[in-house]
């Protein structure tokens, strides 16, 4: 029994390395984390590199758009107006942006309403009085809900989507997640910056009013499970052990 006891200790001991091994972006409990200006809890959205936007151009402060608009029962003016044309553009790694007529116009840090009206300055010498309507396609989050290592892919069909809203998007935080560890790891310049919120009082709504931006990992660190995941580990080994011990004791009994 004495060595079934030490072989069942041992085993507890090396399962113990791989307990919560899917665990993702720990820091220790003295880390530092960033905190994001005032400002930066309701910064709109801003263009980042790999960003697909789409672009439609209008002369004269918009007219045409307005005369197809207007007119509630002229179906085939409304009908022609989702068809004007509408091209995609890649923002470049470098956050510039080939359009036609302009070349390479840099947008990176914009929000949408800047850069349309930059880009209605730029193009106001080619056209008289340019309209332009510009929008983000393919902007997205990637939210780890609570769980460990399983995640969500995000899209966000919104220009502006707040903490709260990319996390009901995901399905809220999972059962085993800590609503008050709630990392957001975003790509400020040439550094990562992590921000922790705590959502699990009232006082966190503030924080879940931050405009999350294009590639922001959103982390719910996961509760630890240590006694599960250790019965789970050994339970098949202290199976094993059993079931050989049980055969040695009957062939004991023959023997």
């Amino acid at each position: 029994m004495k060595n079934l006891l030490i072989i069942a200790l041992a085993i507890v001991g090396l399962s113990s390395c791989n307990i919560n091994r899917n665990l993702m972006f720990r820091t220790d409990t003295n880390y530092e984390f960033d905190t994001p200006a005032d400002t930066a809890r309701l910064m709109e959205y801003r263009i980042s590199p790999n960003d697909i936007v789409t672009m439609r151009i209008f002369s004269n402060k918009g007219a045409e758009l307005l005369n197809a608009t207007a007119s509630p029962g002229d179906g085939a003016a409304i009908t022609a107006f989702f068809q004007f044309p509408r091209v995609d553009f890649f923002v470049e790694i470098d956050g510039t942006v080939e359009f036609p007529e302009l070349g390479f116009v840099e947008l990176e840090g914009m929000t949408i309403r800047e850069a349309e009206a930059h880009l209605e300055r730029l193009y106001g010498q080619f056209y008289r009085d340019p309209y332009v309507l510009l929008r983000v396609t393919n902007n997205r989050v990637f939210v780890f809900p609570g769980s460990g290592g399983e995640a969500q892919v995000v899209t966000l069909t919104n220009n502006n989507v707040t903490l709260i809203e990319a996390l009901a998007l995901a399905g809220g935080i999972q059962q085993r997640g800590d609503a008050r560890k709630v990392k957001v790891i975003r790509q400020v310049g040439d550094r990562k910056e992590v921000y922790q919120v705590n959502l699990a009082t009232i006082e966190g709504i503030e924080a879940a009013g931050m405009i999350v931006q294009a590639n922001d990992v959103i982390y719910v660190d996961p509760v630890p499970r240590l006694p599960a995941e250790v019965l789970r580990d050994i339970t098949p080994i202290v199976t094993l052990i059993s079931s050989v011990t049980l055969v040695v004791a009957l062939l004991s009994g023959i023997f």
